[in-house]
């Protein structure tokens, strides 16, 4: 089994995604095997992980996962490797109002030290009490080590190290290099960047020269072996066309893991490529991504959208899947496309309005789960108008307040915005 060590930091932004790429690519070409995990919902930054690593990159979630399904998860991504980086997620005790769902409350449960990621671009010696400051807030919890970004000169660097002491086990300088494009759900994602492999390797290189790699892996604590849990959720069917493109990126990997492991076959499709679903799929999943960026494309796409409407399973879209499935989505430019027509929905990308939270969801009459799940939702798209059909949900934010009822559902077609995460503990 290997060991594993999360990545963390006091706010988002600090620069810990490309810490993470920088350690995972630089453990590599040591001759390691590195496995990647990344803490709660995010559903791009694990692309990034898998194009530096090589392998599958799972989210891990304690607000939405029940801990045998964390362990579960843990254990499946160490079984074949050296090390496991988790990249945590927003700032490192930020989580879900009144409930564990932290970075630190995931380290601290899988009893794991911290590397904290410091921006130290607008401070010198004060590192020192933000560093100790963090790592002496939670007494249970193990922050064993700084590193820091957006260094500014050799100067600047001086004062840093005096002020930290032996706890500091690296920096990178500020390179615009290293910077990570990004749009409104997030980075750009990594199978739209042409030059990640050459950033990947450039994180590494600096990796390699200002930090201690050997100090930052010893920091790194045993995974315990764990027995195979029931799947986080269970396969939407036997036969399970997935779309899978630039378009509909957002399949969280634990699920289609998850949906492997229980027997089901997974088909992927290409939406954008104007492909249908496997005509032998028994249930059609459209997951969350960036239709809006493609709308026109999509509304041409005459064999995908009959491939859609001659289904006669299941079919089911999240977020982005979920506006497909509708009557049309207008663009940030303020025009229609049409789309699947399947479900009494159309969804504007001009009328923009932020929906960011858990969501804690009770599957109604048709729906096919029976037990409450745990889920996230994040968009700007609205909705602009919406006809009869059934509810898919009722809802309730993390702090277990009362949300509208979500989603949509004729007959055999269902989607929403909410991404489902997993059964709820």
């Amino acid at each position: 089994m290997a060991r594993a060590l999360v990545i963390a930091a006091p706010a988002s932004g600090s620069g810990k995604t490309i810490v993470t790429l920088g350690l995972i690519r630089a453990f590599r070409r040591r001759g390691l095997k590195v496995a990647a995990a990344k803490v709660g919902p995010d559903y791009i930054d694990p692309r990034f992980h898998e194009a530096a690593s090589g392998r599958p990159c799972f989210n891990l979630d304690c607000w939405a996962m029940a801990p045998e399904v964390i362990g579960g998860l843990l254990a499946d991504l160490a079984r074949d490797a050296d090390l496991v980086i988790i990249e945590g997620v927003m700032g490192l005790f930020d989580g879900p109002q009144g409930a564990s769902g932290s970075t630190a409350d995931l380290a601290e449960a899988l009893g794991l030290s911290v590397l904290l990621v410091i921006d130290a671009r607008h401070q010198s010696q004060s590192v020192a009490a933000l560093y100790h400051g963090f790592a002496s807030y939670r007494p249970g919890l193990a922050v064993a080590g700084a590193m820091l970004t957006r260094v500014m000169s050799d100067r600047h660097a001086e004062h840093l190290a005096l002020a930290l002491g032996k706890v500091q086990l690296g920096s990178l300088r500020h390179d615009p290099a290293l910077a990570l494009p990004s749009r409104h759900l997030g980075l750009i994602q990594a199978q739209e960047n042409q030059h990640l492999e050459t950033l990947l390797e450039t994180a590494a290189s600096a990796v390699e020269r200002f930090c201690d790699l050997d100090r930052i892996a010893a920091l790194a604590g045993d995974v315990e072996s764990a027995p195979w849990p029931q799947p986080a959720l269970p396969p939407l069917g036997q036969r399970i066309a997935v779309a899978d493109d630039r378009a509909f990126g957002f399949a969280y990997p634990h699920l289609l893991h998850h949906w492997r492991r229980a027997g089901a076959e997974i088909l992927p499709f290409s939406p954008l490529a104007d492909e249908p679903p496997d005509a032998k799929a028994d249930a059609i999943f459209l997951p969350g991504g960036y239709p809006e960026l493609h709308a026109a494309r999509l509304a041409a796409n005459r064999h995908f959208f009959d491939g859609l409407r001659a289904a006669r399973g299941l079919v089911y879209g999240e977020c982005g899947g979920f506006m497909v499935l509708g009557e049309a989505l207008i663009d940030a430019d303020g025009w229609s496309h049409a789309m699947a027509g399947l479900l009494p929905l159309t969804t504007s990308f001009a009328k923009r309005s932020l929906h960011l939270g858990y969501r804690q969801l009770e599957p109604m009459r048709g729906s096919p789960w029976t037990r409450t799940l745990r889920g996230h939702e994040f968009h700007y798209s609205t909705i602009a108008a919406e006809g009869r059909a059934d509810r898919l949900f009722t809802a309730r934010n993390a702090a277990g307040h009362p949300l509208p009822p979500m989603g949509l559902r004729r007959g055999r077609v269902m989607g929403s915005y909410a991404h489902v995460i997993a059964e709820a503990p």
